[in-house]
């Protein structure tokens, strides 16, 4: 038996009543729908002395709290890795608890088993959010109450670039290098790094053409200068700017295509960008921080309001993808 049409558009309207005030919960937007990501509360990134990090046993290190499926997280772990920083900072992996809606830590630090008490046992205000990545001082045995390093990624790469490491140890911020690094900063992280959620977290037409129109035009910007100048967005050199747009990219087929809706072109349309994120996933340990199951579970799983029925889709292999050859556009 067919349900009555007027039982449909009511159910409809119902449903979309309650999808707004869901997505006002999980991600405000302006008068016009546009997604405005609210403003961040984050500490001043500090880096400590070199002498004092040199002195502590590997159960002082201080640690990198991030969580896998986390893009602004998994730009802090690519420097880590990238720099070879193991020997004086622990990686601490950070579990999304979709129920209670925070971090949990297992195992447990320092007594706490999620971000949240951690946070608090850092002395941060009640009122912040406890958001990956994390940089946490345990103290030393002279200096025992636990310290908040830093926590808002951007900060946090350039604190990761300056950490003690070996002398064959990449500069990922060289001087000469700086403005052009500020200057992608500048373009991708709202069109494109922000501009994916700008698209998934629409609440309207307009306001989703709007995000995914500066989306791909943006991608096509940084395509062409790909073609002049590359290999890497600053040329011969791989920086900074390479390490905030991957995370972004490398989550494209799995997450942001099918779930944001930035389905515009496929990214084998860029074929510049598509070598670029070819060439920056062959990078040593670059792979070790991709875990394509996590981001699906997490956001397949996660976002009700843009996914209801929480069944998270199989994904092709990332490794596969990736180094697929991109077809003949000719």
């Amino acid at each position: 038996m067919s349900i009555p049409p007027a039982i449909v558009a009511a159910a409809r309207m119902g449903w979309h009543w309650q999808w707004i005030q869901l997505m006002n919960g999980l991600a405000p937007a302006d008068a016009k729908g546009n997604y405005r990501r609210p403003p961040s509360q984050h500490q001043q990134a500090r880096l400590p002395a070199e002498q004092e990090l040199s002195n502590r046993s590997a159960d002082q290190y201080p640690r990198l709290i991030i969580g896998r499926s986390c893009p602004w997280a998994h730009r802090t772990w690519l420097v880590l890795q990238l720099r070879n920083l193991q020997s004086s900072l622990t990686l601490h992996l950070a579990r999304a608890d979709h129920k209670a809606g925070r971090w949990q830590l297992d195992p447990a630090w320092l007594g706490c088993n999620s971000l949240l008490a951690l946070y608090q046992r850092c002395g941060s205000p009640p009122s912040h959010r406890a958001t990956v990545p994390a940089l946490v001082d345990p103290g030393t045995m002279t200096s025992q109450s636990p310290q908040l390093l830093g926590n808002e990624s951007a900060q946090l790469v350039e604190v990761l670039n300056l950490w003690p490491a070996a002398k064959d140890a990449p500069d990922l911020a060289p001087s000469h290098l700086q403005g052009e690094i500020n200057g992608w900063q500048k373009l991708l992280q709202p069109a494109v790094n922000d501009g994916v959620y700008r698209c998934g977290f629409a609440r309207n037409q307009a306001a989703y053409d709007k995000a995914c129109n500066e989306l791909f035009d943006t991608l096509t910007q940084v395509d062409r200068s790909l073609s002049n100048k590359g290999p890497w967005l600053c040329g011969d050199q791989l920086t900074l700017a390479d390490v905030r747009l991957f995370p972004t990219l490398i989550r494209w087929e799995m997450v942001y295509a099918p779930l944001f809706g930035c389905s515009q072109q496929p990214l084998w349309a860029f074929p510049h960008l598509w070598h670029w994120r070819q060439r920056l996933l062959a990078l040593p340990g670059v792979a070790k921080t991709c875990d394509s199951h996590a981001w699906r579970e997490d956001y397949f799983g996660a976002l009700f309001p843009l996914h209801p029925s929480n069944i998270v889709p199989a994904g092709p292999d990332l490794a596969k993808l990736v180094n697929a050859s991109a077809p003949d556009q000719r």
